[in-house]
């Protein structure tokens, strides 16, 4: 049986992440030479190469990828035990690691995270946020934060705040140059800004009212991969934007922006937090859970 200690597994993992020996020998404090050791050994034992090495570049093999998928999952679990144990002898301790939509984690950072950060000091709480859907067991992350319909079905899931409503808004002074539409059809001849996933996919406009739906392919001047981006453009008259409501209601209600077809809007279930239902959590992230459902409880 091959036997690779920790300290092997702890620096190929770093080696990896960071894509550089140097990088991980600043983190470890020791010398890229060390670590060239420590790799050369681990793969003698393995007898496969695990990282393909040139004088500009680093990058994992397919057996190097494979490894990773397996150790990253199982070094998380490891540390997550270390935190347990201290947090059971003091205080809770640990970090949690997210990776979130922009809208999904504003409100869990104005309303949860103050309270929470100010309870458990020694716990730290990093948003990686990005509009592609992440797999967050093989991208090394303790949970994530999506709108319900879109998460695996093998999480356990944590809902919370409202349904998410989208709307078509736009300034006056676009209205002005522009007749408003009467129709969804009407968005065609209109200059409209669009979102833009960073899978290369499209956010499609799909309106509803009254049990009635229309998809319309819009078409407009640009093409923007974040929604605070969508809504500035929208305020500075470039087109008619299609945002959630949470994100234009002060807007709307100060009058920068109006509502475009107000007949017409579409609503899905809002977000929530998940991660794997078949892992321990962490004392840490058992604690933010907690905290999250206390705040839906008290809405």
């Amino acid at each position: 049986m091959v036997r690779a200690d920790l300290s092997e597994l702890t620096t190929f993992m770093l080696i990896a992440e960071h894509r550089s020996f140097r990088a991980a020998a600043r983190v470890l404090g020791v010398s890229p030479s060390a670590l060239s050791h420590t790799i050369r050994n681990l793969e003698t034992k393995l007898d496969v190469r695990l990282f393909n090495r040139t004088t500009r570049s680093v990058a994992l093999t397919e057996a190097g990828e494979q490894m990773l998928r397996r150790v990253r999952p199982a070094m998380a679990d490891l540390e997550d035990a270390v935190n347990e144990a201290a947090s059971a002898r003091d205080r809770p301790s640990g970090s949690i690691r997210i990776s979130a939509a922009e809208a999904g984690a504003k409100p869990v950072i104005q309303h949860v995270l103050p309270a929470f950060l100010a309870t458990y000091p020694d716990i730290h709480v990093e948003f990686v946020v990005d509009t592609r859907f992440v797999d967050i067991v093989a991208d090394g992350f303790d949970a994530g934060i999506r709108i319900r319909e879109d998460v695996p079905r093998d999480m356990t899931v944590i809902p919370f705040g409202a349904d998410w409503r989208f709307m078509a808004v736009a300034s006056s002074a676009y209205l002005a140059r522009h007749e408003a539409p009467r129709t969804p059809q009407d968005l065609l001849q209109h200059r409209c800004i669009r979102f833009r996933f960073a899978s290369g996919a499209l956010y499609p406009w799909d309106l509803e009212c009254d049990g009635r739906s229309a998809t319309v392919d819009v078409q407009g001047p640009m093409t923007l991969g974040n929604t605070n981006l969508m809504l500035e453009a929208a305020l500075k008259g470039i087109g008619i934007a299609w945002l959630p409501e949470s994100l234009v209601t002060e807007h709307l209600a100060e009058d920068r922006l109006v509502r475009v077809l107000p007949e017409w809007g579409h609503s899905f279930p809002g977000a929530c937090l998940y991660y794997p239902a078949n892992r321990h959590p962490p004392t840490a992230l058992r604690l933010f859970v907690q905290a999250i459902r206390d705040w839906e409880t008290s809405n």
